[in-house]
């Protein structure tokens, strides 16, 4: 969490030095290409047959995105991007920790509110590999969560949907992501990571 704080710090002293271009650029005249940055809060449950006793629990989101507008004639654009996201749960000392890379798919619609401010709904699924984790219990101790002790598989493919924001650059997005594959390493019982997402960043 430290890490996560001092990255929302610094990208809101950066916000100045990008003041000075303008917003947006979703011109129907225009072929636009862009690539951002981002981080953010990521607020993960697990749901379904898993410990139903653990709640959500507060983590990170960091990457990178690029972008290509695929419609010269509407605003319509294709994101997509390599992030670092933690999900997981906890309930008190018991939490499961489950760090994914994920690659986003996302179709994005740019809404020029004014000249400066624009905002971009979006959906699409998202493809993440778990990396690394643990699963904590007093009772039990402590595992890998991906291993082979472990509980929980490395693929997660979800949906994701919310809506972005874009001020001179500068970018806010918040939104759900919903998993559609099993996460458990189990063939009887079945579970879903889920999360809601509060991202700041820049576009170039």
């Amino acid at each position: 969490m430290k890490k996560f704080l001092v990255a929302i710090v610094a990208v809101l002293f950066a916000a100045p030095s990008f003041a000075q271009y303008s917003s947006g650029g979703f011109s129907l005249s225009e072929s636009t290409v862009y690539y951002g940055a981002r981080v953010g809060l990521n607020v993960g449950w697990i749901s379904g047959d898993f410990d139903k006793s653990l709640g959500a629990k507060a983590g990170m989101n960091i990457g990178g995105v690029l972008g290509l507008r695929v419609s010269d004639a509407t605003p319509v654009f294709l994101e997509s991007g390599l992030y670092f996201a933690m999900q997981g749960a906890k309930d008190g000392k018991k939490e499961v920790n489950l760090n994914y890379l994920e690659i986003p798919l996302l179709i994005k619609y740019g809404v020029q509110v004014t000249d400066d401010i624009a905002l971009l709904p979006y959906l699409g699924p998202t493809f993440g590999l778990g990396i690394a984790g643990k699963t904590k219990d007093p009772d039990e101790g402590s595992v890998g969560s991906f291993s082979s002790d472990g509980s929980f598989n490395r693929p997660d493919v979800g949906i994701k949907f919310g809506c972005g924001a874009e001020y001179n650059k500068l970018y806010l997005e918040t939104g759900l992501k919903f998993g559609v594959t099993n996460i458990l390493d189990d063939d009887n019982d079945a579970a879903h990571n889920g999360a809601w997402y509060l991202n700041f960043g820049v576009n170039f």
